[in-house]
């Protein structure tokens, strides 16, 4: 059965990368004055790489969830991670402001004005970025540490 698959996916991956060759040459082939037939092969290639990326993304996502779904104990772990994303998430959102954003003549920007929920997001984001920053840095020290005392 094992076996069976993996001839199969290898014949998959053979299919789409002919595909994949096949476009891509398309467009070496197609007259580089002819903007219009050039647009059509490089937007063929595009729109095959979108679907790809969304079968991958997918096949992923479904992947990842059955996995979870069968083996309770990751299911717990990984419900406790993201709970815990949420905590820092709510603590940086509380230590973001939505104050006015400046140019360098002190101007207020498009769309920076004060209270404006996407400063607020983009502060949170910031905040976030800093407090899982200082987070990996600790446990990159914690296991430094450990290393040494083991060693």
């Amino acid at each position: 059965m094992k076996n069976n698959i993996s001839k199969i996916l290898s014949i998959f991956i053979a299919v789409i990368a002919l595909i994949g060759a096949f476009l891509f040459i398309r467009i070496f082939m197609t007259d580089a004055d002819d903007t219009e037939a050039l647009n059509s092969a490089v937007s063929s290639i595009v729109s095959f790489s979108t679907i790809l990326i969304y079968f991958a993304i997918g096949a992923t996502v479904i992947l990842s969830l059955i996995g979870l779904f069968t083996n309770p104990d990751n299911l717990k772990k990984t419900l406790l991670s993201v709970a815990m994303l949420g905590v820092v998430l709510v603590f940086a959102y509380f230590l973001a402001d939505s104050e006015a954003v400046l140019d360098s003549q002190g101007k207020v920007l498009e769309g920076g004005e004060a209270g404006s929920s996407t400063n607020q997001w983009v502060g949170t984001g910031i905040w976030y970025s800093v407090a899982l920053g200082f987070v990996a840095s600790m446990f990159f020290v914690y296991d430094l540490v450990k290393g040494l005392i083991k060693s």
